[in-house]
């Protein structure tokens, strides 16, 4: 059996439904079993990674686990809920995030925490360290419908966004085949800008998607809506760095899985019902 937390998100949902295609055993974990809307057969558990004593009953059986994790939000218990999923695991495969190792700034900063955590309980582990999802891209869905606009600050940011299939592939392989002590670092296949993203969107769509310059005051009160005043900050500081050095287009997906990365324009076709 494999446990799976996140099963509800981007990237957690997508290794739920690739371990059960493929015929293995998989338990979802997840806050809301009733709103989970997982393929029949999947096995749902409730719990929160942020209440270690909840993840008992999800735990029964099983040998490994792929991580999401909270990011922030529950870092405060990720001690004792590492410790309890490496009281019954033997491995690990954590979702974590590129420059993870270099623990700058708050989001990176927590993916490096959780990956020594990890590293210290001595079970065996896989760090799959993603680019940018693509995923991100349908926080434009709102402002595509209603103005037929995308808004970012960072307009000339060129990134080699990841469909969230590709990164479940990296992390479902490595849960069937082992992989102990690998480290992952998954990209899609081409750098692309905001704008350029835009413009494939709007190809898709077949209908006019126009690109606008976001002031850096606007994002900041755009990102204060969901997030804490001083992780703003930190998450800001840390666009700025990445900013500055351009994203790498790796060729892992294809290396692991056989098959090549999904391109942007791929993942708009699987998504366009969302931006209609």
């Amino acid at each position: 059996m494999i446990l799976v937390t996140g099963a509800t998100g981007k990237a957690g949902r997508q290794a739920v439904i690739q371990l059960h295609e493929a015929g293995v055993g998989v338990r979802a974990l997840v806050r809301r079993p009733e709103a989970a809307d997982l393929p029949l057969g999947v096995e749902v558990v409730r719990g929160d990674l942020a209440d270690p004593g909840s993840l008992d009953a999800a735990l029964d059986g099983v040998r490994a686990v792929f991580l999401v994790w909270p990011t922030l939000a529950a870092d405060a218990a990720a001690p004792a809920a590492v410790r309890r999923l490496a009281e019954r695991v033997r491995h690990f495969v954590y979702l974590s995030a590129m420059g993870a190792d270099e623990r700058v700034g708050a989001v990176l900063g927590s993916h490096g925490y959780l990956e020594r955590l990890i590293d210290e309980t001595g079970v065996g582990r896989t760090f799959v360290r993603a680019g940018g999802f693509a995923g991100n891209d349908l926080g434009w869905v709102e402002s595509i419908r209603a103005e037929g606009v995308v808004r970012e600050h960072y307009d000339d940011w060129a990134r080699s966004v990841i469909h969230e299939r590709d990164i479940a592939a990296v992390g479902v392989r490595a849960l069937l085949e082992g992989h102990t002590d690998a480290v992952y670092e998954v990209t899609g296949p081409e750098a692309l800008t905001a704008p350029q993203r835009a413009r494939i969107i709007a190809d898709a769509l077949g209908a006019p998607v126009r690109f606008e310059k976001m002031s850096r005051a606007q994002m900041q009160a755009q990102m204060s809506t969901w997030m804490p005043a001083d992780e703003v900050s930190d998450a800001l500081g840390e666009m700025d760095e990445m900013t500055a050095r351009p994203e790498p287009v790796l060729s892992t997906v294809a290396e692991v899985t056989g098959g090549p990365a999904h391109t942007y324009r791929e993942w708009v076709a699987d998504h366009l019902a969302d931006f209609r």
